[in-house]
């Protein structure tokens, strides 16, 4: 997320014309700014994977996915999640959306204290959510919480599947970490080949 908070407060409005013209993304909390780090290539491929499959699914959907250069408002609050899918809009704006139905996040070391306490919190408090998706990059695992379940957190791991409820997507956990350059993707990639193997010398 957002590293380096300048001291000084602004407005909202200030905020969102700063970011039209600034060359780097900033989030907005409590009336601060914060300019965001760069993502890791697994952190991208992660991002990636999940719009492309949710993008795929949607092309004749009402709903529609958005990558991390658009913003989420959050009561008075602005973040820039990885993958963000919108169904129902009552008020678009043209560099935000506040009626998101899921909200996707991939954790890194900079983020990850925000993303799971900070966001979290802010996040369930939008009306419209129905699921909030947290992603890990150097270990596998794909945490969902869902409004329908209290939002109680479910994790999913290699050899997996999950739902998307909100949009009845399935995917693997398989596709999510493909191409993702971690310890437990080489592992369980390795198993499965040896696991070929033998099953052709029976």
């Amino acid at each position: 997320m957002a590293i380096n908070p300048k001291i000084s407060y602004i407005s909202e409005e200030d905020y969102l014309q700063g970011e039209l013209v600034s060359e780097t993304k900033h989030e907005y909390l409590d009336g601060q700014v914060y300019a965001m780090a760069g993502a890791s290539r697994n952190h991208e491929r992660i991002a990636g994977n999940v719009f492309g499959e949710i993008r795929n699914w949607l092309k004749n959907s009402p709903c529609e996915p958005f990558a991390s250069d658009m913003k989420v408002k959050a009561g008075a609050n602005f973040f820039y999640p990885d993958v963000m899918v919108v169904c129902e809009e009552q008020n678009p704006h043209e560099y935000y959306s506040d009626s998101p139905t899921i909200l996707v996040e991939v954790l890194s070391k900079s983020t990850r204290k925000t993303d799971e306490t900070t966001k979290r919190m802010v996040y369930f408090n939008i009306p419209s959510l129905q699921e909030y998706v947290i992603i890990e990059q150097d270990i596998v695992d794909v945490e969902i919480c869902r409004r329908s379940k209290g939002w109680l957190s479910e994790h999913f791991f290699l050899g997996d599947e999950l739902c998307f409820e909100s949009i009845g997507l399935i995917l693997t956990v398989e596709e999510i970490y493909a191409r993702v350059d971690n310890e437990d993707v080489t592992t369980f990639f390795e198993e499965k080949r040896l696991a070929s193997e033998n099953a052709l010398d029976l």
